[in-house]
């Protein structure tokens, strides 16, 4: 199991998370948050309870939050645990350049609202996503699976990451957003870096932000049965600026976790006894490995965050205005107190808090549609590779360095070769 290093690093505002004793604080970065985090979690869990002070990057204190009832109760009271992250009391300590900023700097999408405008935005995005054809877009989703499968079908081996998980979840959202065919190309491009950490970050993202800017003028134009021009329609009266900002959020959050689901499953049922046994026919099981995943191994791992509205207690911690709780999602699923055994049967519970819960969770239905381009495409990869393995041993799989996502690196598998379209 990996030891819990303390740190001394700076000590925070007097009275906040950083005025814990400096061998109390667990830095929230390191290798070992990817090769055992489950373990790591628990032993944090071990030591200090369902409330753990530590250090994000540059030494900045906050409360990793690793109860479920603790997680539970920060996001079902949203007026005691806000959302708007100008109410952080480390402000006058972030750098310019802090690596973690793009989670915390605010800006006018639903992201950061609270109370009733919260609501205004966050149902209009429920009422368009509910707009969106579930038995259209799984079409759809089986055409493209098809087509990225075509590419390397005839080479007997391929990394489903690169080639496919990661491919998939944007393509999906630029025909839930009406997007032509010759535009989808260079957005999935500009998310994928956007997303990444480097100097070409910024740029790409202001790259998609007026790609959304385009795409609301043409809806504005030409409306269709597509969720921006659900969003211009919709009787809360959303601003041109809201809109766009909104559209990339969800952008955001459809690319990174739902390729992290797709590949995370396919993963699992490449390693464990009892999904391989069922791979030739794996329709069955496809949906208790989703659900698994959701609950073990959890694609958003750590969530930044929430910030205390005034004095309080969670968890036998002192938690003071402004304090940043980090939202540990796996750990809270993985809690002894409420969490199940592996071997139960999962395929009914969905109580985990992998898509959040209270009105910060992500809206529905958002969840069902992640589900049905996370199972559709999962299902016609193993249909039309059934022979599908690991092309290396399963413990040299490498995980991407990061506290807050849980993805691979690559997913290197083999399989017979076969023509275009499975013949």
């Amino acid at each position: 199991m990996t030891d819990i290093h303390p740190s001394a690093g700076t000590a925070g505002t007097a009275g906040t998370a950083g005025s814990a004793a400096p061998e109390e604080r667990v830095r929230l970065s390191g290798p070992q948050f990817q090769q055992d985090p489950a373990a790591l979690y628990a032993q944090i869990r071990r030591r200090f309870g369902p409330v753990a002070p530590v250090l994000l990057d540059g030494d900045l204190p906050a409360w990793l939050v690793t109860g479920y009832r603790e997680v539970h109760q920060i996001t079902g009271d949203a007026h005691l645990f806000a959302r708007d992250t100008r109410r952080w009391n480390q402000w006058d300590n972030v750098p310019a350049d802090w690596p973690l900023l793009p989670y915390v700097q605010h800006n006018p999408s639903v992201m950061f609202t609270e109370a009733a405008e919260h609501r205004r935005r966050a149902g209009a995005i429920g009422d368009a996503l509910a707009g969106v054809d579930q038995f259209d877009l799984r079409a759809h989703c089986e055409r493209i699976a098809d087509r990225l499968i075509d590419a390397f079908s005839g080479s007997g081996e391929a990394d489903l990451v690169g080639q496919f998980a990661l491919r998939i979840p944007l393509l999906a959202v630029a025909k839930m957003y009406g997007m032509s065919e010759s535009a989808t190309p260079q957005l999935v491009r500009d998310v994928a870096i956007s997303l990444d950490v480097g100097p070409d970050a910024i740029p790409a993202y202001l790259r998609v932000q007026e790609a959304m800017g385009r795409l609301l003028a043409a809806k504005r134009d030409a409306p269709g049965a597509d969720v921006p021009s659900h969003l211009l329609r919709h009787p809360s009266r959303l601003t041109d600026e809201e809109i766009v900002q909104d559209l990339l959020v969800v952008t955001a959050a459809a690319q990174q976790p739902t390729a992290n689901w797709i590949g995370n499953t396919i993963r699992l049922m490449l390693t464990d006894s009892r999904f391989a046994m069922t791979l030739s026919g794996g329709r069955g099981s496809v949906g208790q490995a989703l659900n698994e995943v959701l609950w073990y191994d959890t694609p958003t791992q750590n969530f930044i965050g929430r910030f205390a509205t005034r004095d309080t207690h969670l968890g036998g911690r002192r938690v003071r205005t402004g304090d940043l709780l980090v939202l540990g999602l796996a750990a809270a699923n993985a809690d002894p107190h409420t969490s199940l055994d592996m071997s139960a049967d999962l395929m009914g519970n969905h109580a985990h808090m992998s898509f959040g819960h209270g009105e910060h969770g992500c809206p529905y239905p958002a969840p069902e549609v992640a589900e049905v381009i996370a199972r559709t495409t999962v299902e016609v990869l193993l249909d039309r590779l059934p022979d599908l393995a690991l092309a290396v041993p399963a413990e040299s799989l490498v995980w991407r360095p990061s506290v807050w996502m849980r993805g691979l690196e690559r997913l290197p598998v083999a399989f017979t070769p076969t023509y275009a379209g499975g013949g």
